[in-house]
């Protein structure tokens, strides 16, 4: 009887490595493939022996002519099959009985099988199309560990002898396996930051732009509404002029003069990217009842470029006046900017709650979509290698940044 199970056995576990590395490398998916399949697996079952992997391999070849991918394949699938060994060992110290193992692995066999094809194929396959780089990591510790077994189980005995440096391998294998993967974690987090951080960026930047079209569209829609008005403004000078009212006349005009002048940009320091952005802003304070003090030294040109001067000033006052617009009482927002030593130097006050939260120095908010702005100040800070300080006290937001 135990000669039919292992029999059996030996016959559910190529018929278990065959399909399922058939299935890691998709040919299962069409009829002439499963056909082509079934029909290698009854040589391969006859031939048995060492070279059964071998013919597994070259079959797989011949179907997908990937040699690389067909070697992983057949591979996983060994590794698969070691899977169900200790499954079945499983159930039978679970039944009471190490000499059920043989029995326990025959009747796992299928379930363990349809359950791989179901959930860990569709995943294997698509390491089918990686680059060859990224297949060699995948098939490396296979590898390793097929040619470790056989060495070790098949053609000697020595896994069985207790040698310690045998018993050691595998382990070793592993924590080594884990500390390349755990560097190659890290530089791909640290690679994923960066990008978040571009991302951000550009994000902020698209928003900028967003922003100063509408405040085009608004100049435009006024400009044309003072050219449609022009008519009637110079009717009205005309009838004063004829009617004598020289000096009502003059007052129409000092006026409309004040008017335009509240329009143009406020020069608060030489540099004109920052008046353009000083005065945006201080536009939309004005209509939200908010006070702006800015006490600006800049030159025209400036270490920093204009487009990450945008992301650093806009980011700032928008966190800025986002935090005077959820507060009552007073509502000012200091800014000081100036160069030293071809270094900027900022520092916006603004009123805020006194329960903000830091993480490792800066400011952290569970509110969704809110966060992003600070993480832009501090990647074009650090890109030019500056330093920055966020901090509250007494009511009062506090940003300090130097580049």
């Amino acid at each position: 009887m135990s000669g039919i199970v292992m029999l059996l056995n030996n016959l559910s576990v190529g018929i278990f490595g065959g399909v399922l590395s058939a299935a890691f490398c998709n040919t299962l998916s069409s009829r002439r493939g499963r056909l082509s399949v079934a029909a290698g697996l009854a040589v391969l079952l006859a031939a048995q022996g060492y070279i059964y992997r071998i013919l597994g391999w070259l079959l797989l070849c011949a179907l997908t002519r990937r040699r690389l991918w067909s070697v992983i394949s057949v591979l996983m699938a060994y590794l698969c099959c070691q899977l169900r060994y200790w499954l079945g060992l499983l159930c039978a110290v679970i039944l009471g009985g190490s000499g059920l193992t043989q029995e326990a692995a025959l009747a796992v066999t299928l379930p363990l099988l349809l359950f791989l094809l179901r959930f860990v194929a569709p995943t294997v396959r698509s390491f089918e199309d990686r680059p060859p780089g990224v297949q060699w990591r995948i098939g490396l510790i296979l590898a390793i560990y097929y040619v470790f077994d056989y060495l070790v189980t098949v053609y000697t005995d020595l896994l069985y002898r207790g040698i310690p440096a045998v018993l050691e391998f595998m382990p070793f294998v592993c924590c080594a396996a884990y500390l390349v993967f755990l560097l190659k974690a890290s530089a791909q987090e640290r690679e994923r930051l960066l990008m978040e951080q571009v991302q951000n960026s550009l994000n902020i930047q698209v928003s900028q732009t967003l922003r100063e079209i509408s405040a085009l569209r608004e100049s435009q829609k006024q400009a044309s509404t003072y050219r449609h008005d022009l008519r009637h403004h110079l009717q009205y000078l005309s009838a004063c002029i004829d009617s004598g009212r020289l000096s009502r006349a003059q007052e129409y005009i000092h006026g409309i003069c004040a008017e335009i002048e509240a329009q143009k940009v406020q020069d608060y320091c030489e540099n004109e990217s920052a008046n353009l952005i000083f005065s945006a802003f201080a536009g939309r304070c004005a209509k939200n009842g908010i006070g702006i003090k800015v006490r600006a030294g800049l030159p025209p040109f400036l270490t920093v470029s204009d487009s990450d001067l945008c992301v650093l000033l806009s980011n700032a006052l928008e966190n800025a006046l986002n935090a005077c617009q959820s507060r009552t009482g007073e509502r000012i927002i200091e800014v000081d900017a100036y160069e030293k030593g071809h270094k900027l130097f900022l520092q916006i006050t603004n009123p805020c709650r006194a329960d903000i939260t830091f993480k490792n120095g800066l400011p952290v908010t569970d509110r969704p979509g809110h966060g992003v702005g600070v993480r832009s100040i501090c990647a074009v800070v650090e890109r030019y290698g500056g330093i920055y300080s966020f901090s509250s006290q007494d009511g009062r937001f506090v940003l300090r940044l130097s580049l």
